[in-house]
């Protein structure tokens, strides 16, 4: 497994298994063990996806070494008001006693800069190892960056072939701010777009490997979704072959601003 170092010298496993939609019953449980038991180190939950206590459990009934796993949940739009009880909240249902890292998972405008200084109070306490930031654009990390202490280890947002955000990419990257990719899939809705299946024949790939892949030589994290096995598999099975850079370049060309979730850019 391939790390990213985070910019307070933290390593996070570069693909990571996400949660959510995954039903807060034995649905998330059994996903998570199976991520667990294929290989994944690095697991993703929110609040609001209602399955953090899954989670937990899961963690637990792998017996895997509670440091060898990388745990992220998140602090939710209407919780932005009091982040240090959403965050006890969250620890509590986890079962567990800190997370690696902490996301503000929204640019909410009359709370963001206030929660962020409560969440830089979490972190400095040690309960929280890295704190971060989802869906902000370019704009918003200007904002925060004005006036925080601790510049965000992370964003985290919507980005694949079809939504190649490129200058948000590398302004994260020129601040030390590693881009995490979440629906990195598209939700399953440009499975089969012939260009990247014949790239992903050539390799003896399929065409998730391949969207995955991408996103992996761009330097960015990565944290696929499913709760089948096979795919849970298939996913993590994207660190034994390159694509070229024509390739990549072919890929990146893909882009058609297609957003399957929030869209953060009017957000004042």
């Amino acid at each position: 497994m391939q790390t990213v170092t985070l910019n307070n010298g933290i390593k996070i496993p570069q693909l990571g298994f996400g949660t959510w939609k995954l039903k807060p019953t034995i649905e998330a449980k059994r996903a998570v063990l199976t991520a667990l038991e294929v290989g994944y180190r690095h697991i993703d939950t929110a609040r609001i996806y209602l399955n953090e206590g899954s989670v937990g459990k899961a963690i637990a009934a792998s017996k895997i070494d509670r440091h060898k796993i990388f745990l992220t949940t998140k602090l939710w739009n209407t919780d932005q008001k009091d982040p240090k009880h959403a965050f006890e909240k969250s620890l509590e249902r986890l079962n567990m006693d800190y997370v690696d890292l902490y996301l503000m998972h929204y640019p909410v405008t009359e709370t963001r800069l206030k929660a962020w200084k409560e969440m830089e109070k979490i972190y400095e306490s040690g309960r929280a190892r890295s704190i971060g930031v989802s869906n902000f654009t370019i704009k918003h990390l200007k904002e925060l960056m004005k006036s925080c202490n601790v510049v965000p280890v992370v964003n985290q947002v919507e980005f694949h072939p079809f939504l190649f955000q490129k200058e948000l990419m590398d302004f994260c990257h020129k601040n030390n701010i590693a881009l995490e990719a979440y629906s990195p899939l598209v939700h399953g809705k440009k499975m089969f777009v012939p260009t990247i299946t014949e790239i992903a024949q050539s390799h003896l790939k399929t065409d998730a490997q391949v969207m995955l892949r991408w996103n992996v030589q761009h330097g960015n994290i990565v944290i696929p979704k499913s709760k089948t096995p096979s795919r849970i598999q298939e996913n993590f099975n994207i660190f034994d072959f390159k694509l070229t850079d024509e390739e990549m370049a072919t890929i990146d060309g893909l882009n058609e601003n297609l957003r399957t979730c929030w869209d953060p850019t009017d957000m004042p």
